[in-house]
């Protein structure tokens, strides 16, 4: 059977799909809920649906970002959004990054099961049966991945001065932490460690321009814990000490 996960902070949507739902017509099963986003999106990890419906207005949840994270990770995973959110950019949006339908509350049975139907159809076209054992086939790049490494980088410009960890910024775009490495090589050619020190560097390079900050206060300021470590990281990307790099611009 096809297993279902439903997320929504309102346990009366919850209830009410769980139960008012004839499941076993499209040989489907609820095998887990949720009511907040970083719940559902540990859930789905743990269980590995077939079908989610889920809201995308809850608290502490950029919605979009957690639709490209699950289909990110699940590309054979398909997602219903049922919300009470009107804004027809974000409803675009949400089906470029891979959202089967986008349901307004309150929807009635019919579009419930319209949109059950649409995903199970997608299902068996995709060669899933909802029998154990069955792999997804690896898939194409999706915009959905696009979408998380660019989340990513704006998180590391926005924080870089700050200790920064792979871990965090995973969750940030609620995908595993093996997941957002994978993507950042696969879409920038670098480490997670790399693109950070990257952005410390070209920060600490407008930092140098000023004679009177000295370096080891720069380094501090652009997130190194100690100045040797940022000596290597700034002799390594630009080919040359910060000392030397900031005589060669001031005698410009």
């Amino acid at each position: 059977m096809y297993k279902v996960v439903l997320v929504d902070d309102e346990p009366i949507i919850v209830e009410g799909l769980s139960r008012s739902v004839e499941w076993e017509k499209w040989n489907c099963k609820v095998v887990a809920t949720a009511h907040d986003g970083l719940e559902g999106r540990r859930i789905i990890e743990e269980v590995n649906p077939d079908i989610v419906f889920m809201d995308i207005c809850m608290p502490e949840m950029n919605g979009l970002a957690m639709i490209a994270a699950i289909n990110s990770q699940f590309p054979d995973l398909e997602v219903s959004v049922l919300t009470g959110f009107r804004d027809f950019e974000y409803a675009r949006e949400a089906i470029r990054l891979g959202v089967t339908r986008f349901l307004l509350k309150p929807s009635n049975m019919d579009e419930i099961e319209e949109a059950i139907s649409v995903m199970c159809e997608n299902l068996k076209r995709k060669g899933i049966t909802g029998e154990q054992g069955e792999e997804p086939e690896e898939k194409q790049e999706r915009a959905s991945s696009s979408f998380i490494v660019k989340n990513a980088l704006a998180y590391i410009e926005e924080n870089y001065t700050q200790k920064l960890t792979l871990g965090e910024v995973a969750e940030k775009t609620y995908v595993s932490q093996w997941h957002l490495s994978k993507l950042l090589n696969r879409h920038t050619g670098q480490s997670f460690s790399d693109l950070l020190n990257h952005v410390r560097v070209e920060h600490a390079k407008e930092l140098l321009k000023d004679p009177s900050l000295r370096i080891g206060d720069i380094a501090e300021q652009v997130g190194f814990l100690d100045l040797a470590h940022f000596s290597r990281v700034f002799k390594k990307q630009e080919g040359v000490s910060a000392n030397e790099y900031r005589n060669k611009v001031l005698a410009r």
